[in-house]
């Protein structure tokens, strides 16, 4: 872990500083030859860059893969990591249930009404990453909502492994959410797939779920020919330690957010030094006999008090916030722009990861100053039902007037003859 001190230079500027370190180690990314040979090929590019980046050396014939083998592998799954997946599966859609909004119909003065519903979208597809693991939570995280969302299509990509074949876990995930439209794809390649659509896939409305930069960036590039969750990054984590913060317990969710790999920005600030040096000891310490925590960049803050701490905190806006305050409670909901914020000494990531029921594909890079985490909304548009009727005669000399002092009097033409 490559650990670092910021002097503090104001909550702004500290917080830029953080964010211009933790982009040193990212790479450089065009996606546009790719999205050229997908455009272009169709499912013989995707084949062909999809065994050339996920898995070298195996023979992958097709790109749909037959949900059967998503059933067998659930049936399969050991007791303990079933009831697991359960529990989460159970959690998450409880929460995303909640976050559906009711029709309603709004009356205004002249005697107009507008109606306000949501709908969702035809087609969804959601995006697995694969690489060093498999990720059956991010099958869960994305697919739930866009079933609670309504969405009738969902199509599944994810990364073949070594053999050419989904992993098993994420055929496990589907199968669970019984999600049918599976593809052994990865990388931007998957994205432009579903995006632009192949010989064998239909193409989608929306695309969500997280992935490496390549994904980030060909999730950009097709934004406006469909829609996207968000531009979710490198997973980080910003910790404010109190006094009584456990370095050690600390330490382990730092290291937990690296294990993500060294492009995760990790942030500690504290009033107190000595509770920063006990941290970074315990970091280092954990990183150093936990072979799956990579050389991540962990950047420590000392602030003035707890106001500047959530200052920083809402100047930096991190995807994972972590309280371990004694007052965290009361500072959390002085919060703004963290993706998820995890309140009080018992609040580690991982739950959010995992089986809190809170999504974790959330904003990064500082996108939560406008960005929350994905929900059923991302999958759902609104549409306004206007009922004008008697109202008319009220509306549409205001309409003329509007529309004359912008140059278009037809518009008002249109509004007048209505009275």
């Amino acid at each position: 872990m490559r650990a670092r001190r910021f002097e503090w230079e104001g909550a702004a500027a500290t917080a830029a500083s953080l964010r211009a370190w933790g982009a040193e180690s990212a790479p450089e990314v065009d996606v546009g030859p790719i999205a050229r040979e997908v455009r272009a090929e169709g499912d013989a590019a995707v084949l062909r860059l999809t065994a050339r980046f996920d898995a070298p050396g195996a023979s992958l014939e097709s790109l749909r893969v037959d949900p059967a083998e998503a059933d067998s592998a659930l049936a399969v799954l050991e007791p303990e990591l079933r009831a697991a997946m359960d529990a989460a599966v159970a959690n998450i859609r409880r929460v995303a249930e909640a976050q559906i909004g009711e029709e309603r119909t709004v009356e205004l003065p002249a005697g107009q009404s507008v109606k306000l519903r949501e709908v969702p979208v035809g087609a969804a597809g959601i995006y697995a990453p694969g690489g060093r693991a498999a990720y059956p939570s991010s099958v869960l995280m994305c697919a739930i909502p866009a079933q609670v969302a309504g969405v009738g299509r969902v199509a599944l990509a994810s990364p073949p492994g070594p053999d050419g074949r989904l992993r098993p876990l994420v055929l496990a995930a589907a199968a669970l959410c019984e999600v049918e439209e599976l593809y052994a794809m990865g990388g931007a390649q998957a994205i432009f797939a579903l995006a632009y659509g192949t010989e064998t896939i239909d193409s989608v409305d929306v695309i969500a779920g997280p992935g490496n930069a390549w994904v980030r960036e060909a999730k950009r590039a097709v934004y406006g020919t469909v829609g996207i969750d968000s531009l979710a990054g490198p997973s980080e984590l910003m910790l404010i330690a109190g006094h009584d913060t456990d370095p050690e317990w600390a330490a382990l969710d730092l290291c937990a957010q690296a294990e993500h790999g060294p492009e995760s920005p990790l942030v500690a600030a504290a009033v107190e030094e000595r509770v920063l040096e006990a941290i970074a000891e315990s970091a280092e310490s954990a990183a150093a006999s936990r072979p799956s925590v990579a050389e991540a960049p962990l950047a420590l803050v000392r602030v003035a008090d707890a106001e500047a701490a959530i200052e920083l905190a809402n100047a930096y806006a991190p995807e994972h916030l972590e309280l371990l305050e004694t007052d965290a409670a009361l500072l959390a909901d002085r919060v703004t722009t963290a993706g998820c914020v995890f309140v009080g000494r018992h609040g580690a990531t991982a739950f959010g990861d995992y089986l809190a029921g809170s999504n974790h594909v959330l904003p990064t890079g500082g996108a939560g100053r406008y960005a929350g985490p994905l929900g059923p909304g991302a999958f759902r548009r609104r549409i306004s039902n206007v009922e004008i009727d008697g109202a008319a005669a009220e509306l549409a000399p205001h309409v003329d007037a509007l529309a004359e002092a912008e140059g278009f009097p037809v518009h008002g033409e249109s509004a007048m003859i209505r009275r």
